[in-house]
This record gives structure tokens, C-alpha cells and sequence, in this order.
């Protein structure tokens, strides 16, 4: 057997990070940055009005008060996006709205909420240091400033940010087309009636899921039956269009493990037992350049095994250190047992309280049962060497997506 870090140091050095592509902004939406982002420009690009109010010269208004308000003529109106040049002198002011342009020698902007709202004339009843509600030219961002860094996901803050700087496409890593496959003659589509000995197919729909939780787009294929010609036609039709391949099931050692008897010696794909619980019977390689993970049939094997493998591979596809799950130190809350040798991934709940973590493991492990999968929030991680650990014990524990 081999360990969990032998296998996944040869999965990254099976993969490669796709070539970028230039998209529309909004196709980039999830996909991560190849490129830094630079302002041409300062944000914002000229001095505005942060309210509705009356730009004003504020030694004008210096000696102003509820009792004894300052009057001042009104000599026009500057709405957002006007552009033509405008200025005031002392003694007079202008109306102006959000995110206009302050004029030329007002050096204040009065809400409107400390006047009476005037139209020729105004009577203004606080007074305002000079730079009141001015949002200043550049405090923002400054011209030639990297606004977004390469290697971000490109969110939706991102996104407006690309756009704010004036560009409407950008150089990215695009998300890996992932195709998921089961394999199966007991699998059934949810929905459909069950014969004896059959179930309803599930592995699929779950690692199509945790492949865009891990910045993918999949594509979950229909079930294949157990037939070794119905397996490799559907490799064959697949690799026109994925980035990378994950079928689950038909691994293992039984005369139907289909999977492994199609793969084998096939492009690069080798098959392995790794040192670990759930998921020992493991297989990955290269079929035609695409990279192929074959995963365990059983629900909770197969998801242990797309978190500890696919899911770093997939991020290095896009250009992204290839990190494990969020991983924290906390405190068992219950006694905690492990095979001897093999690195143990248990399924648990994760608590966070008075500035530390508190981990409780499920009480069943066994690798069919999804019921206490759904339920987890995190794996506690156990290296191999440990057999028994009390509670209050530290461990690492590796957060779940949400």
C-alpha cells in the first residue's frame, strides 16, 4: 500500500493548470484571474458630493446654528454625471446630489438635512469643516494601483471591482469541466421505482456538487452499467469534452469491478491501495492527456476521497495552491478509536465556543453510511500511528464546505 501524501504527490504532478482564456466579465464570474487588474485611473476620478445637499465654501457657513441660520443665494443645480464646468464664489451656494462633481471653490457639502431645502435661496442651520461629505479623488483607489490580484476567485466584489477600473473582459483560469460518472448494475436514478437488491444512485449527484463547491463545472453522466464495453464507450465519448474525469465505483477487488478491469494499462492509470479509512481502494492517471480519478463505490469513501484528491487537483487545474480542506487544531469531546497504520478521516461535528474549536465524532463511520456524512460539518483527521485518543485530546480537523 501507499500513503495518502504518495498518492496525492502523484496526482499534481499528473496535472496541469489550464491555459487561461479571455472572457466577458460575467462569464469570469468563479473562475480565477490569471492577470492583475490595474486602475488606469484614481476611484473616485474627481471630487463628489457624498450626500443631497448644497455645496457650499465653509467659512461661509463657519458662524451658522439652529437660531441664527445662514442664508445664502442658490444659483443652480449639479446632478450625478454632469459634465459641464462648474464653480461658486463665497457667499453663494449650490444644490447638488449624490455622487456629482463638487464644484470649483466649494471646499463643503451641506445635507440637505441641516437646511430647509431652499430653491433660490437657503437657510442653513449647522455649520461643516472644509471636506465635509466630499469623497476626495483617488481615496479609493489610486491610478496604477493592482486592484485585483491574479490568483483571486473572481467573486461578485471582484467583478465590480473589474468593472468600476472600465474593463469588460479579463484573462482567467477557466473552471475545469469535470465529468462524474457512476458505475453500477444496482443503481437506480432517484425517482424511479426499486427492484430487489437495487438502490437509488447518489455518489454522482454528490461529486457533482462538491466539484463546483471546489470551483469546477460538472457534468453528471448517467449511471453505466457494470459491462466493460458500456464503460470504455462512455471514456470515449467523455474525453471530446472534459477537463478531467471522476467515476466512483468498480475499484475494488470484485469480478465486477469494471472500472479497473477497463483502465487498466491504459494511458497512465494505475490502481493502488492507499494507507487510509475511508477510501483505501484508490486509482488515477492520465487517459489521453485527461486526467481520470477513479473513486471507491461506497457514498462516504467516495466523498473523503474527492476532498482528500480530486479537490486539490482541481485547484492546482486553475492555477491555485493546492490546499487541503480548512484545516483547525480543536478538542475531542468524545473517545475517538483508529485502525493501526492507516490514516483515518472520521466524520464529525465541529463547534466553535469561548475562542476555541470542540470536535465530536459521529458515532457510526462505517463508509455506506451517508446518513451521518450529511450531518458532519468536518473531518477529524487521525494519522496513522494513532490507535486510541481520550476526549480532550487536540486533533487537526478539516472544515467542510458549507
Amino acid at each position: 500500500m501507499r500513503s495518502v501524501d504518495e498518492h496525492l504527490t502523484e496526482i499534481l504532478g499528473g496535472v496541469a493548470a489550464l491555459p487561461p482564456l479571455d472572457l466577458a466579465l460575467l462569464e469570469a464570474h468563479g473562475t480565477v484571474l490569471a492577470e492583475p487588474v490595474t486602475a488606469p485611473v484614481p476611484l473616485p476620478p474627481f471630487d463628489n458630493s457624498a450626500m443631497d445637499g448644497y455645496a457650499v465654501v465653509a467659512a461661509d457657513i463657519a458662524a451658522a446654528t439652529e437660531a441664527d441660520p445662514v442664508v445664502l443665494p442658490v444659483v443652480g443645480d449639479i446632478v450625478a454625471g454632469d459634465s459641464g464646468v462648474s464653480a461658486i464664489r463665497p457667499g453663494l451656494t449650490a444644490r447638488i446630489m449624490t455622487g456629482a462633481p463638487v464644484p470649483a471653490g466649494a471646499d463643503a457639502v451641506i445635507p440637505v438635512e441641516w437646511t430647509d431645502g431652499g430653491n433660490a435661496n437657503v437657510r442653513v442651520s449647522r455649520a461643516a469643516p472644509a471636506g465635509n461629505y466630499i469623497r476626495r479623488a483617488g481615496e479609493d483607489v489610486v491610478a496604477g494601483q493592482v486592484v485585483v490580484d491574479a490568483g483571486t476567485r473572481l467573486g461578485a466584489p471582484q467583478i465590480g471591482m473589474i468593472a468600476a477600473v472600465g474593463r469588460s473582459r479579463v484573462t482567467v483560469r477557466p473552471k475545469p469541466r469535470v465529468v462524474v460518472v457512476a458505475t453500477g448494475d444496482e443503481l437506480r436514478e432517484p425517482g424511479s421505482p426499486l427492484g430487489h437488491g437495487q438502490i437509488w444512485e447518489s455518489n454522482a449527484y454528490m461529486l457533482t456538487a462538491a466539484v463546483a463547491e471546489a470551483g469546477g463545472t460538472g457534468f453528471r453522466q448517467a449511471t453505466v452499467e457494470d459491462e466493460p464495453g458500456k464503460v470504455l464507450e462512455m471514456f470515449e465519448d467523455q474525453l471530446v469534452r472534459a477537463d478531467a474525469i471522476v467515476t466512483t465505483g468498480g475499484v475494488s477487488m470484485g469480478t465486477k469491478d469494471v472500472v479497473k478491469e477497463v483502465l487498466a494499462g491504459t494511458g497512465t492509470v494505475g490502481f493502488h491501495k492507499v494507507r487510509m479509512r475511508p477510501g483505501k481502494p484508490q486509482g488515477f492517471g492520465l487517459l489521453e492527456g485527461t486526467p481520470v480519478f477513479t473513486l471507491p463505490g461506497n457514498p462516504v469513501s467516495a466523498y473523503v476521497s474527492f476532498q482528500v484528491f480530486v479537490r486539490p487537483a482541481l485547484r492546482a487545474m486553475q492555477g491555485l495552491d493546492s490546499d487541503p480542506l480548512p484545516t483547525v487544531s480543536a478538542v475531542l469531546a468524545n473517545d475517538v478509536k483508529s485502525p493501526a497504520g492507516l490514516r483515518h478521516f472520521m466524520r464529525g461535528k465541529l463547534s466553535f465556543d469561548r475562542g476555541a474549536y470542540t470536535v465530536t465524532a459521529a458515532e457510526v463511520q462505517g463508509s455506506h453510511q451517508l446518513g451521518s456524512l450529511a450531518s458532519a460539518n468536518a473531518l477529524i483527521e487521525l494519522p496513522e500511528d494513532v490507535e486510541f485518543l481520550p476526549a480532550g485530546s487536540h486533533v487537526d480537523v478539516m472544515r467542510l464546505p458549507s
